[in-house]
C-alpha cells in the first residue's frame, strides 16, 4: 500500500528504473522509515493594531500562550503546534490556533523556516512561522497545550551592531495587567549579495520565552516593518 490512492502525476516518462522497476513496484518496496524522520509544526505570530496599521510604528500588540507541557513549561510562546500526517501546512497553522486561542478565520502569510537540529529536546523537529495580522484586540481562550493565552504589548529596538553582526534587537513583550514580562536579545548575520542574502538569527538571550521564538517573533515584526515601509 502506497501513501497516495493516486500516483499517475508521479510516474514521469513511465519509464523503469535502473533497478528495473515500475513507479508502482518501487513504492512497493519503498521504506519511508530509512531515514529518520524530522517532525514537522507550525508557529503563528499573531499581530493586532488598535486601528488600521499604516506605518511603522503604530501600537501593536503581540499573541502568546503560556505552555503547560514539557519542553520550556511554563514559558511564553507564538502558539502552533504539530503538524498532522496528512495535512497541509496552512491547514495545520490554523488548526493549532485555533485549538490553543479560539482564534479562526484568519489569513496568513508563511514566513520562514526554523531548522537548526539542536532546537527541540524531543527529536528533530522543524518548524514553519506565519504571520496573521488583525485589527484590533480580538477576545482568545487558552486550549490544548497552552495555559494562558495573552496579547503583550510589544518593544521592538535595535541596538548599535557589534559582536560581527549586522543588526541586534532587543524584543520587549509586557501584559502590565497581568504581570506578565519577557523578551530576548537577537543578533542577526547576513551572508551573500545584493540579489541573494542569507539572513541568519541568533538568539543571544532570552527572558521567558520558549526555546527559539525570540528570534521567530523578532523576524516576523521585521517583515510587518518591511513591508510598511515599502507602501
Amino acid at each position: 500500500m502506497t501513501f497516495l490512492k493516486d500516483n499517475a502525476p508521479f510516474k514521469g516518462t513511465g519509464e523503469k528504473n535502473r533497478n528495473g522497476e515500475s513507479l508502482e513496484e518501487f513504492l512497493e518496496g519503498y521504506n519511508p522509515k530509512k531515514y529518520d524522520n524530522p517532525s514537522n509544526t507550525t508557529d503563528i505570530v499573531v499581530v493586532c493594531s488598535p486601528e488600521k496599521l499604516e506605518h511603522w510604528g503604530q501600537p501593536v500588540k503581540v499573541l502568546l500562550v503560556k505552555r503547560s507541557n514539557h519542553p520550556s513549561i511554563g514559558f511564553w510562546a507564538a502558539p502552533g503546534g504539530f503538524v498532522e500526517l496528512r495535512e497541509d501546512l496552512f491547514a495545520g497553522a490554523a488548526r493549532e490556533l485555533e485549538e490553543e486561542t479560539g482564534l479562526k478565520g484568519l489569513p496568513l502569510k508563511q514566513l520562514e523556516t526554523w531548522g537548526k537540529w539542536d532546537r527541540d529536546p524531543r527529536w528533530r523537529v522543524i518548524t514553519t512561522s506565519f504571520l496573521a495580522l488583525i485589527n484590533g484586540e480580538m477576545p482568545v481562550k487558552a486550549g490544548d497545550d497552552a495555559a494562558e493565552a495573552a496579547w503583550m504589548d510589544v518593544e521592538l529596538k535595535e541596538e548599535p551592531a557589534k559582536e560581527g553582526f549586522y543588526q541586534i534587537w532587543n524584543l520587549d513583550l509586557t501584559c502590565q495587567e497581568r504581570g506578565i514580562s519577557v523578551g530576548a536579545r537577537v543578533g542577526i548575520t547576513r551572508s551573500g549579495n545584493s540579489i541573494l542574502t542569507q539572513e541568519t538569527y541568533h538568539l543571544l538571550s532570552a527572558r521567558g520565552l520558549a526555546v527559539d521564538h525570540g528570534c521567530i517573533i523578532t523576524q516576523a515584526l521585521l517583515y510587518l516593518k518591511e513591508r510598511l515601509e515599502r507602501a
